[in-house]
């Protein structure tokens, strides 16, 4: 065969590439673009605002080799496929590859599909688009609308507070939640109230605890909520319910049928994942991105085990719902396969482009525990939270025997309720433990006797009064955030994780204890914007934009119309704003109740790159400046002290920042900060530690120090360079570009990732 007589597939990723490769045979050359090859340049703007809003993009420094690649690749072919993610931003990386090729725009057609199959993509061939310049524009005014947001408000943000920082239309709405939560909990007044349970028994002289839920009126003839306030109005109750016969005065069984949810879409499976295994979500989506790409099985290859993970639909092929379905009756039995196949509504926002997130193999070849010793153990753990969540779907519903009973005596109600599992049905296969995770309600059910009827007069045992106290409001974790985040609008699913990351990573958000916090300088970052910008970091305006994106991609609303729309205002907001620069600036200073010892002028506290810091309000006539105390505290970490099993804390010593017991002195365990970074060097086992130059430089080596002797100036990173292959990268900072990730070999500047489209 000649090279013209063959086809070009080209994908996003290589180890999709891989798998690909097998399903389409000598025919097909499969090359990888390594994400996006065009975007709009770091440098600059990149936005004709004046010409309808038109992006300037250019071709990604250190993508030359790729580019080269594919356009060779492409000259050799009869036909090229475009078979990039079946989303929004993987139609704009094909209509950017197409644009590259210089190929007879015949020759060059889009093709999608949902799973990694021989089937799934054998179809997609068969069946090719042209490149669907609607759900392009979509792509395109979404990342318009975050590069003017990012590239007008984040210099706000570098010359009133502090250099490189960042503001994101989307980012910073998710920050605008965090910050009112800690709010809500700092503004938090508890409240003292008591409840009251009884122990009574009946004739199966089997005694069980009822609640106090109802008091009479002082009329005599209604009865209200139970609300006791204080010791003494509970002490006053306990006294007449001692005094008072009960009966049941309702008794009520019925079987209740408990029905199994819906497979997953990325947010569900990103909140069941975060809760279930406390991963962070962009732990989550690099994990599903490994099984959908492929996984190598002995035997078998690479083979992709799930179907596309950035989804909001519920939506299932009958295919899939008929091997779930063939599996349930032959593995379970048929008492457990509902009689009918389920289908699961999406909501009214949702794209629905693609599937529910589910296996792309039913056999039981390929059941979780049969590919246990092939995957990894976080592939496994979510592959087998996937698998079961799917084939749940298609279960019949667990069934409980419920049994409430109202208990009344005098001037009270009491109620219990209890229930037994009848049939387990889909739980029989989805379990407790991945129902409800760690989340249990405090109210345990009650242990209900059988054998008590109605009016049954109860012999009271014991009266048992409770002092308790109303609650904050809970911090988000990753999972409730994300939750929030769907339930509002706000952003799409794909893009939560990297929302999440890039809010920690600014330091705008501390997570502790699985808990997200906002910092002191989130909080005064999110004060300027909603101060100033109150019509466009909020949630309303963002969710709304979303709704303007899905009305772009649906060919009903006009690109240049929905960016003029959010534009004229958002410039007169700028307008006002930078004219009081000066003046936002100056409300942020505090005074530091201390006077210069150089000059003698007030000291001020101030914002720099590392936080805030004492300094003269002289400045810049006089340059002295002071630790501000409060930033120096010990901060907790995630880390358990080794010898006495207590949190450790990150303190500041000669050499630079440690870890340390937060029981010195009592414990004076100490240890280098861990970086979660592997020692780059071949045959060495060592992690990556931040050290000290005896001139007091921060600087990072390895942990088997002078066994190794891996240093580097800046941060390395647990990420492999997509050009050459180096196993890391190093954080790097300039005041043009701020933070940025660079390969220390080929010296490649990464650029945004596929969910980095987000200012």
């Amino acid at each position: 065969m000649s090279s013209k007589e063959k086809s070009l597939v080209i994908v996003e990723s290589p180890s999709k590439a891989k798998t690909i490769k097998k399903y389409l045979g000598a025919g097909f050359e499969v090359e990888a673009s390594v994400g996006h090859i065009i975007d709009l340049p770091k440098s600059k703007f990149g936005v004709n605002i004046e010409d309808g809003f038109k992006p300037q993009y250019i071709k990604i420094r250190g993508k030359e080799k790729i580019i080269k690649h594919l356009k060779t690749h492409a000259q050799k072919v009869s036909m090229v496929y475009l078979a990039t993610d079946p989303d929004r931003e993987g139609e704009a990386i094909a209509y950017h590859i197409a644009s590259i090729l210089d190929k007879n725009p015949e020759q060059v057609r889009r093709i999608e599909f949902n799973e990694i199959t021989k089937n799934a993509v054998g179809r997609a061939i068969e069946s090719p688009r042209p490149i669907d310049m609607a759900r392009v524009y979509s792509q395109q005014a979404r990342r318009v609308l975050d590069r003017i947001v990012g590239y007008e408000v984040s210099p706000l943000l570098w010359k009133t507070v502090c250099r490189g920082l960042s503001a994101g239309r989307v980012q910073s709405v998710a920050l605008r939640l965090i910050c009112e939560r800690e709010k809500s909990i700092r503004d938090f007044v508890e409240e003292e109230f008591w409840t009251i349970k009884i122990l009574v028994k009946g004739k199966p002289e089997t005694p069980f605890w009822a609640k106090l839920i109802k008091i009479r009126n002082k009329d005599k003839n209604t009865f209200k909520k139970a609300d006791i306030k204080n010791e003494d109005e509970a002490q006053g109750h306990v006294s007449a319910i001692n005094q008072t016969s009960f009966s049941i005065s309702e008794l009520i069984r019925k079987n209740v049928n408990k029905q199994p949810s819906p497979p997953f879409i990325t947010s569900t499976l990103q909140q069941a994942a975060a809760r279930l295994f406390r991963y962070s979500t962009t732990r989550i989506m690099r994990i599903a991105q490994q099984l959908y790409e492929g996984v190598d099985i002995p035997g078998k290859g690479s083979v992709g085990l799930i179907t596309y993970m950035r989804t909001d639909s519920f939506r299932v092929s009958n295919e899939a719902i008929s091997g779930a379905r063939n599996l349930i009756g032959s593995v379970y039995g048929e008492k457990y396969l509902h009689e009918k196949e389920r289908v699961f509504r999406s909501k009214k926002s949702a794209q629905d482009a693609h599937e529910a997130i589910r296996p792309t193999y039913l056999s039981a070849e390929f059941e979780p525990q049969a590919l246990r010793n092939h995957l990894s153990k976080d592939q496994f753990k979510l592959y087998d939270l996937i698998w079961k969540r799917f084939i749940a779907c298609q279960m019949k519903p667990a069934v409980f025997d419920k049994t409430t009973v109202e208990i009344s005596g005098g001037d009270y109600i009491f109620k219990a309720e209890g229930e037994v599992l009848v049939f387990d049905g889909y739980l029989k296969l989805y379990g407790y433990s991945l129902e409800n995770g760690e989340n249990n309600s405090e109210d345990e059910q009650a242990l209900i006797p059988p054998g008590l009827k109605k009016d049954e007069v109860l012999a009271l045992q014991n009266v048992e009064p409770k002092q308790n106290f109303t609650k904050p409001p809970a911090r988000y974790t990753e999972s409730t955030l994300v939750k929030e985040l769907d339930k509002l609008s706000i952003g799409r699913p794909s893009t939560y994780a990297q929302i999440i990351s890039t809010i920690i990573k600014r330091t705008y958000v501390e997570k502790k204890e699985n808990k997200l916090g906002s910092t002191k300088l989130g909080e005064t970052v999110n004060s300027i914007l909603i101060q100033h910008f109150p019509n466009i970091f909020n949630v309303k305006f963002t969710a709304d934009m979303e709704g303007e994106l899905d009305c772009i991609a649906s060919k009903e609303c006009d690109y240049e119309k929905v960016m003029n729309d959010f534009y004229q205002p958002f410039k007169k907001a700028m307008e006002s704003v930078n004219s009081k620069r000066e003046e936002i600036k100056s409300d942020l200073q505090e005074e530091a109740g201390m006077t210069c010892d150089v000059c003698g002028k007030p000291m001020v506290i101030r914002w720099g790159r590392r936080g805030r810091f004492i300094a003269c309000s002289g400045y810049p006539d006089c340059k002295n400046t002071k630790p501000l105390e409060e930033e120096a505290l010990p901060q907790t970490s995630d880390e358990i002290c080794s010898k006495c099993g207590k949190p450790m804390v990150y303190k500041v010593g000669r050499y630079g920042r440690f870890l340390a017991c937060s029981d010195y002195p009592t414990c004076k365990n100490t240890k280098p900060i861990p970086l979660g970074v592997k020692c780059p060097r071949q045959e060495c086992d060592g992690d990556v530690i931040e050290r000290r130059s005896r001139r007091g430089k921060t600087f990072y080596g390895c942990s088997n120090y002078p066994n190794c002797d891996f240093v580097n100036w800046n941060k390395p990173v647990n990420k492999s360079c997509p050009e050459c292959g180096n196993n890391y990268l190093v954080e790097k900072y300039t005041k043009a570009k701020g933070n940025f990730l660079q390969c220390p070999e080929c010296k490649m500047v990464e650029t945004s990732s596929r969910e980095e489209s987000i200012a």
